[in-house]
């Protein structure tokens, strides 16, 4: 039996297998070629040239707020990327925060991989669809160990651990911490400290 596809009034269906896709390599030859300049509003997610979502005042005050939390508490040799690209084997997102292994010189050829990552924050309000499934599809496929959710819409800190690769990688584990709660942060499988939630918060 025929599988029903959902559609969107005024918006034409395009079946995934007639999108083109590209690969890493070949988004960094657009970049390099200056068909895409830097700074363009898109990013690459799972060969697909999308483009950013657009932000407001509440999502950069959460942002502002994780950034100066977690720098407070990472240890010697982490620091914290903002808005910057990471490289996966099919994407190149750019999430609100990264903390990587340091110092900041180590990326002046080549973007964080996997291996260098401990977490990956996405600060979520209008975004909120497209960062449960997309990006944490993309960053589980990646096997990117804790990934953070801050839902500004539903004031919480959502939590994904234990990636899973495959045909559907997704996260196994979740943990949604409300106000009231801290959120743990874990870097290499240790916990460094806690983080009330109401100070991520706007």
């Amino acid at each position: 039996m025929a599988t029903a596809v959902k559609t969107v009034p005024g918006v034409e269906y395009i079946p995934s297998d007639r999108l083109y896709r590209l690969t890493v390599e070949q988004y960094h030859h657009m970049i390099e070629a200056g068909v895409l300049v830097e700074g363009a509003p898109v990013e690459l997610l799972e060969g697909l040239l999308l483009t950013k979502m657009t932000k407001n005042p509440s999502h950069d005050v959460a942002l502002d707020l994780t950034r100066e939390a977690l720098e407070e508490l990472l240890p010697s040799g982490w620091r914290v990327r903002v808005q910057s690209a990471i490289t996966t084997a099919d994407s190149e997102p750019e999430p609100d925060l990264a903390v990587v292994v340091g110092p900041a010189r180590r990326y002046l050829k080549a973007h964080p991989r996997p291996k260098e990552i401990a977490l990956l924050v996405e600060v979520a309000d209008a975004s909120l669809f497209e960062d449960r499934g997309r990006k944490a599809r993309i960053y589980a496929r990646a096997r990117i160990p804790v990934y953070w959710i801050v839902n500004v819409k539903e004031s919480k800190v959502e939590v994904y651990t234990d990636p899973k690769g495959g045909k559907s990688p997704a996260y196994s584990q979740q943990h949604d911490y409300g106000i009231g709660e801290s959120v743990p942060l874990i870097i290499e499988g240790e916990e460094i400290g806690r983080i009330p939630v109401k100070e991520l918060l706007p």
